[in-house]
């Protein structure tokens, strides 16, 4: 890869402002200046300092883990021990891949790898993400239409890709939004109080049968 993008990557800067560093001479492999910003390097290299101070590029990974109610979204904060990252080793650092509210479980991605974080968060590729919610009252049938027609929340209209209704209080619901607790602000709307929420599929992902607050590592490819 080249150089640029392995500092990207580590986290020393952002890429443009690696390449500024490369030509300023703050970079060296080997001990060796390099002011070309087409040099390739290898992932595992680790004789790559900048300003005097090593840069090596952590492995990626991918978590996924099936996140207990209870649990908030965050690597770190202040009111509240019970973050995602408690239950997953503590290196390489990761962090989650969009957000599931507190009184929310189900499937949670977790990486240090940010072309991938972009990838699957960024609202230009429309990744569909598939809830089952549970209400408070018996589902009336329009509900499915309604949902699929579109309801105005503040960021504008909110609309689900898909709509299923499983039994009389639970429906299932793929949406590519991802607002903030969308799906409960969709059902509030339509007179309805979600008791419980769990995301079961997300892109090509899908919980399947991990127990709650466990997890499982995977690869690059079976995500994209």
């Amino acid at each position: 890869m080249r150089l640029a993008k392995f500092l990207a990557q580590a986290g020393v800067s952002s890429r443009r402002k690696a390449e500024e560093l490369i030509l300023a001479g703050l970079v060296k492999i080997g001990g060796n200046i390099v002011k070309d910003v087409t040099t390739n390097v290898l992932a595992s290299q680790n004789n790559i300092t900048v300003k005097g101070q090593p840069v090596i590029l952590e492995e990626k990974v991918y978590y996924l883990l099936n996140k207990p109610r209870g649990y908030i979204c965050s690597v770190t904060d202040p009111h509240n021990d019970q973050t995602v990252i408690k239950l997953l080793p503590k290196e390489p650092r990761v962090v989650p891949v969009g957000r599931l509210d507190m009184d929310s479980s189900g499937l949670l991605l977790l990486t240090n790898d940010g072309d991938l974080t972009y990838q699957l968060t960024h609202p230009k590729f429309e990744v569909k993400k598939t809830y089952v919610a549970t209400v408070n009252k018996k589902l009336d049938r329009k509900v499915v239409l309604m949902l699929k027609k579109g309801i105005y929340l503040s960021e504008g209209l909110a609309q689900a890709d898909r709509v299923r209704i499983l039994n009389d209080y639970a429906l299932e619901i793929v949406i590519h939004q991802g607002w903030n607790r969308q799906i409960r602000r969709m059902l509030g709307e339509l007179g309805y109080h979600v008791e419980l929420l769990t995301r079961i599929a997300e892109g090509k992902l899908k919980l399947g049968n991990l127990a709650s607050g466990q997890y499982k590592k995977l690869k690059l490819e079976g995500i994209l």
